[in-house]
């Protein structure tokens, strides 16, 4: 089995510090130890974000902010965190509690996402900012490949969009898909459903579902949207 250092591509100098970055607070409760990642996280979130921005300031010379700004929040959301966190095997070297390990805390988004954080955290405190930015790129490998290719970081169109359209000012009660009918017999179903943002049609999308077809819908505005810039 790698060993987590293997795995991130670093290692630490400072072995605590990678300790301390894979405790979740619930171990840190059971045990009565006052070490655990929080703080690390916070530190790695600042850390992802700019090291995500200047990548993208650099790969994309001439794009404007709002596109800047939307490319990195599809790199370091919960979501593609949690899929490089599980990519890597992060989750088994995480110290749980018995009861977070029994409820399935190793393969909970939000704990390895915030497990893939507080690891840049902690490579940052422990070899610098070129350290951390070396960890940073190599987890992001995958997304930023595709993002250079014009390719969805996401396949959750739908939060992106939403995500999109809060940066914007735009609330939640501001999108609304709307069921506009099906085809089809029983047996092979087509549903198609209209996107609608702040009172107007911005896209309509087909499925052999529903939720397939609102996808689809947020994925035709996304299209639509960068295409514009």
């Amino acid at each position: 089995m790698k060993s987590i250092e293997e795995k991130i591509g670093y290692h630490f100098k400072d072995k605590k510090l990678l300790e301390t970055a894979l405790t979740h607070s619930s171990y840190a409760r059971e045990k009565n130890s006052a070490e655990y990642n929080e703080r690390m996280e916070f530190l790695g979130d600042a850390m992802l974000d700019a090291i995500a921005g200047e990548e993208l300031y650099r790969m994309f010379p001439g794009r404007e902010e709002g596109f800047l700004s939307r490319t990195r929040a599809s790199l370091v959301c919960e979501k593609f965190l949690f899929e490089v966190a599980m990519q890597r095997g992060i989750g088994e070297h995480l110290r749980l509690s018995a009861g977070e390990e029994k409820s399935g805390g190793r393969s909970r988004p939000s704990i390895l996402s915030d497990a893939v954080e507080a690891l840049i955290g902690a490579v940052f405190l422990d070899g610098g900012y070129e350290a951390a930015r070396d960890v940073v790129l190599g987890l992001l490998a995958d997304g930023l490949r595709e993002v250079r290719e014009g390719r969805a970081v996401t396949k959750d169109y739908k939060t992106a969009l939403q995500e999109l359209l809060q940066a914007e000012g735009l609330s939640a009660g501001d999108i609304q898909y709307v069921d506009a009918g099906q085809s089809g017999p029983d047996h092979d179903k087509v549903f198609t459903v209209k996107l609608i943002v702040a009172g107007s049609q911005a896209a309509e999308g087909e499925g052999k579902s529903k939720k397939q077809a609102q996808q689809n819908a947020a994925r035709a505005a996304l299209s639509r949207r960068q295409h514009a810039i």
